[in-house]
C-alpha cells in the first residue's frame, strides 16, 4: 500500500474540485457554457484548472514511484504539502490580474521545484537500485 502518495492523490482530486467549481462559478454567473466568453477571470480560472491538471499527474506518478522504491515517507508528506499550498496559492493568483503576482509567481515556482526535486530523488533512486537478476528462459 502506498499511504502517502494516496493521501495526497485524495487531497489534489479535492483540489482539482475546487478548481473546477471555481470555473463553473464563473461561467454560471456570466452565461459562458463554452470557451471564455472573453471574460479575463473566467480565463484566468481556466488556465490555474488546466494548469494544476498538467502537472500533478507527473507529481502523483513519481510520489508512488518513489514510494514504491522506498523513498522516505516524511520527506514526501513535505513534498506533498508544499505542492498542494503551490496549487492553492497559484489558483488565487491567477485571479490577480496585476503585476507583481507573487502568490502567482511563489505556486508556480514551488511547483516546478517540486517536479524537479521528485524527477532527481526518482533519478538518483533508480541508480542505486540494486540489478535485478537475470532471468532465463529454456
Amino acid at each position: 500500500m502506498l499511504p502517502v502518495s494516496l493521501t495526497f492523490a485524495g487531497a489534489l482530486a479535492l483540489v482539482a474540485l475546487w478548481l473546477a467549481y471555481r470555473v463553473s462559478r464563473v461561467r454560471m454567473s456570466d452565461k459562458v457554457m463554452v470557451g471564455d466568453g472573453g471574460k479575463p477571470l473566467l480565463l484566468a480560472r481556466m488556465r490555474a484548472h488546466a494548469n494544476f491538471v498538467e502537472y500533478t499527474p507527473f507529481v502523483l506518478i513519481l510520489m508512488a514511484l518513489i514510494e514504491m522504491a522506498g523513498g522516505g515517507a516524511w520527506w514526501l508528506r513535505g513534498v506533498g504539502v508544499v505542492y498542494v499550498i503551490a496549487r492553492v496559492l497559484h489558483a488565487f493568483g491567477m485571479d490577480r490580474q496585476t503585476l507583481p503576482n507573487p502568490l502567482r509567481a511563489i505556486g508556480a515556482l514551488a511547483t516546478w521545484a517540486v517536479l524537479l526535486g521528485l524527477a532527481i530523488w526518482a533519478i538518483w533512486l533508480a541508480s542505486h537500485v540494486p540489478a535485478a537478476p537475470a532471468v532465463h528462459y529454456l
